[in-house]
């Protein structure tokens, strides 16, 4: 595998590695009820858009982190798994 191909990779696996944390934090610490609770309350709001879509913001972050170092490939890679938990957000808005 090429470098590029690796770069881009490791972003994209590192941007959905920051969303599930994203995910959690939010379940875990800016939730005011149990983890379990808020589970059963996005579940039943059908809120699983709106929680990824919060949970996509780290993203920024780590998108950020690679372009400063100059590490522009892992930063494609990045902006390749927003867009993709983007179009998820959309899909779960509409189905």
């Amino acid at each position: 595998m090429g470098t590029v191909k690796k770069d881009i990779l490791i972003g994209f696996l590192v941007a959905l590695f920051a969303t599930f944390g994203g995910v959690f934090l939010y379940l875990e610490y800016f939730s005011k009820f149990s983890f379990d609770d808020t589970l059963k309350m996005i579940e039943e709001g059908k809120l699983y858009g709106k929680v990824l879509s919060l949970a996509a913001i780290p993203n920024l972050f780590v998108f950020f982190i690679f372009i400063k170092k100059k590490q522009d490939n892992k930063a494609k890679g990045v902006l390749f798994a927003t867009i993709l938990i983007a179009l998820t957000t959309l899909l779960l808005k509409f189905f």
